[in-house]
C-alpha cells in the first residue's frame, strides 16, 4: 500500500503579501522623510505657501476702533501700506494662547526702525482685542480688524498665530506657522530683514 502524497500548499496570494509589506512601506517613507528634515534643518515653524515670491493680496481692513498709541488713532491695514519698507502682517487674536506666549517679542521687534509691524485682528470681539493689548502692549503701527476671516482665507492663513513677512515691494518673502520663538527671530526673521532692508 502506497503512501498517500503530501498535500499540495498553495503560495500565499499576492494580495496578501501586499498587505504584510505595506506598513514595513510606510514606516521606510515616514523614516526618509524625518532623516531629510533632520539633515536639512527644516524650520517647523514654516510651512510652504503660495504666496511666497509673490505679492501679499490686496486687503483693505478697517481700523480696531478706539485704539489709540500715542494719542493718534492706530489704522488700519491698506495695501499701500504694507510697501516701502520690510514690513511683517501678524495675524492675531485675543483668545490664541500662543499669541500671548509670542507677543514679547513683537514688542522687541516693534522698536527696530528697519521694518513696520503690522496686525491682522481674526475672528475677535473688539473690547476682547483692545484689553488683550491693552493688558501686553502694543507693538503694531496698524491694526485691521477682519471679522468673518475672508481675508485670512486670502492671504492662506491657517490658524492664529501667523506671521509674514513682505519685502519693501510687497511681495512675501518669508511665512511663519505658529508662535514665533527666539530661535526663530534671531536665525530667520533678523537676517531676512536685514537682507530686505540692504540698499
Amino acid at each position: 500500500m502506497s503512501e498517500p502524497a503530501p498535500p499540495v500548499v498553495a503560495p500565499p496570494p499576492r494580495r496578501r503579501l501586499w498587505l504584510v509589506a505595506l506598513p514595513l512601506v510606510v514606516f521606510l517613507a515616514l523614516a526618509a522623510l524625518f532623516l531629510a528634515r533632520l539633515e536639512t534643518g527644516g524650520d517647523p515653524s514654516r510651512v510652504p505657501s503660495v504666496l511666497v515670491g509673490r505679492k501679499a493680496p490686496a486687503i483693505s481692513l478697517p481700523p480696531l476702533a478706539d485704539l489709540r498709541k500715542g494719542g493718534a488713532s492706530v489704522p488700519g491695514i491698506d495695501t499701500a501700506t504694507l510697501t516701502g519698507k520690510p514690513t511683517l502682517v501678524n495675524v492675531w487674536a485675543s483668545w490664541c494662547g500662543p499669541c500671548r506666549e509670542e507677543h514679547p517679542l513683537l514688542m522687541k521687534l516693534a522698536q527696530d526702525p528697519r521694518l513696520r509691524l503690522v496686525g491682522l485682528n481674526y475672528k475677535d470681539a473688539p473690547e476682547n482685542a483692545r484689553r488683550f493689548l491693552g493688558q501686553y502692549g502694543l507693538p503694531y503701527a496698524a491694526v485691521g480688524v477682519d471679522p468673518n476671516g475672508r481675508a485670512a482665507i486670502e492671504w492662506g492663513v491657517y490658524g492664529v498665530p501667523e506671521t509674514f513677512v513682505l519685502a519693501p515691494d510687497g511681495t512675501v518673502a518669508h511665512k511663519f506657522v505658529g508662535p514665533l520663538t527666539p530661535e526663530a527671530v534671531n536665525g530667520t526673521l533678523l537676517p531676512l530683514i536685514a537682507k530686505l532692508s540692504a540698499p
